[in-house]
């Protein structure tokens, strides 16, 4: 019972059969529902940073994968030559991250998984890959327990910046490391930028209270490390 359910429901007796419109309409169904699924779990892990055009296209891409495999009567090999062709259209678009891009990779899996037919699979690895995808956000795999922090020091031009800081650093941060210098203020000013470690995230504000008093008083910005997005 169990091995029927993982079966691709679609019998090709010969190259050249023609599909029965019922196991299409029910692939290409089971295909939508999927895609629905996966972009339920891309905007779930994503609240704030999701575009709907994305989720969109996350929710017909098994569909179009699908049908692809479908049209080239099941051949595996003719839908990914086919599907290479695609490949060739360069999207005007920022580059994905990590996680926009494993999406995408799944979404084409599953149409690759229901255009042969194989539907129970299919369910069963979209449900098995997505609760897994949110276990391992809840328990927060991965994330750092103390990030990097970017700070930025103004000072005058007649402190002397090496070395001045030193000692509060000593006591507040496990690790720092001036990155640039840069003067500004038609060089009246310099804006130093360390990436930094702090012992205690609860003892940040008493760090900048410091670190005022040494730079007079002059701006001074502390904030998470820019990086770019997690790209694949």
């Amino acid at each position: 019972m169990l091995d029927s359910i993982f079966q691709s429901i679609l019998n090709i007796e010969a190259a050249g059969t023609a599909f029965p419109w019922q196991s299409f309409l029910l692939c290409t169904g089971v295909s939508l529902l999927l895609g629905i699924i996966i972009a339920c779990f891309y905007m779930y892990r994503n609240a704030y940073s999701y575009s709907k055009s994305f989720v969109a296209t996350l929710a017909t891409l098994p569909a179009i994968v699908q049908l692809v495999i479908m049209l080239v009567n099941g051949n595996l090999g003719a839908g990914l030559a086919v599907m290479g062709a695609f490949s060739l259209v360069r999207f005007r678009s920022i580059p994905g991250s990590a996680k926009e891009i494993s999406s995408i990779f799944l979404a084409m899996a599953i149409g690759l998984a229901t255009g042969m037919g194989f539907l129970g699979i299919a369910v069963m690895f979209t449900l098995i890959l997505g609760l897994t995808n949110l276990l391992l956000d809840w328990v927060g795999f991965g994330e750092q327990k103390n990030a990097e922090k970017t700070l930025r020091i103004t000072i005058p031009e007649g402190l002397d910046y090496s070395g001045v800081f030193d000692d509060l650093f000593e006591r507040y941060l496990s690790k720092w490391d001036l990155v640039q210098v840069k003067t500004t203020n038609m060089g009246s000013l310099f804006k130093l930028d360390y990436r930094i470690l702090l012992k205690d995230m609860n003892k940040e504000r008493e760090l900048i209270n410091e670190l005022r008093c040494r730079n007079g008083n002059l701006e001074i910005l502390c904030g998470r490390v820019s990086v770019r997005k997690e790209e694949l």
